[in-house]
């Protein structure tokens, strides 16, 4: 069985690329060299006929991967809405087969894989098929990558207490700061009322990074970041 983690988020926009970014660079900094892997993109940049998936070449560049895009994003859709959505517009559907082939070739080259999905679980793919079956599918566990905000503790909750019931073996969760702290009440309080309520831990609260890179990620991760919850999944 594949070891590393499937990254999804409590809504869209939370910052699960820069999350997936970090978890590979965990992984490395345990010995281990990680594979990151966008499985489907939206809202993808079209130059002539193709499609450019910019999380996943960032992942590509972060994981320092020799493999093509193409099998690191098989499925790119330029419309930025649900994969389901924007593969009707186009007229065509998520390859599912596609994916599956991609994310098996990546397995046999990497001890460890880190998979970035598409906003939350209930994101559709297909007709009757949602991110939380390709989570599944691809049995690793499961980060929830939460907000530092109000709301987040519903959002969390529910996203956890659901993938649960459903079988996922959930490793814990991210809250992640997609812009600088605001020094809210509420950013204040509720890591603390999630490491409460939750029934898996906090693995850590993500700082913004003003930089991308290697330094950057790897000093945010050592020092935001539960690395002995890591390593139990690598």
């Amino acid at each position: 069985m594949a070891k590393g983690f499937f990254v999804t988020g409590t809504d869209t926009g939370v910052g699960k690329t820069v999350i997936a970014a970090a978890l590979i660079k965990a992984i490395g900094l345990c010995g281990i060299r990680a594979g990151g892997m966008k499985p489907i993109e939206t809202g993808c940049t079209k130059e002539g006929k193709s499609l450019l998936p910019a999380d996943g070449m960032f992942l590509k560049g972060i994981a320092r991967m020799d493999e093509p895009v193409s099998h690191i994003t098989p499925c790119c859709f330029e419309h930025p809405l649900a994969p389901m959505v924007s593969a009707e517009i186009e007229g065509t559907t998520v390859n599912l087969n596609k994916i599956k082939k991609a994310f098996n070739e990546l397995t046999k080259a990497y001890k460890s894989i880190v998979v970035e999905g598409v906003g939350g679980l209930f994101v559709p793919v297909n007709k009757n098929y949602f991110i939380l079956d390709l989570a599944k599918e691809f049995g690793l566990p499961l980060i929830v990558v939460s907000r530092p905000d109000l709301g987040t503790i519903n959002h969390t909750l529910l996203t956890v207490n659901y993938a649960l019931r459903e079988g996922l073996n959930v490793a814990g969760i991210i809250i992640n700061y997609t812009y600088p702290s605001k020094g809210s009440l509420a950013e204040e309080t509720n890591p603390q009322v999630i490491k409460q309520l939750s029934p898996v831990p906090l693995i850590g609260i993500f700082p913004y990074l003003n930089a991308m890179s290697d330094e950057a990620f790897e000093k945010a991760v050592l020092k935001n970041l539960n690395m002995d919850i890591i390593k139990k999944y690598i």
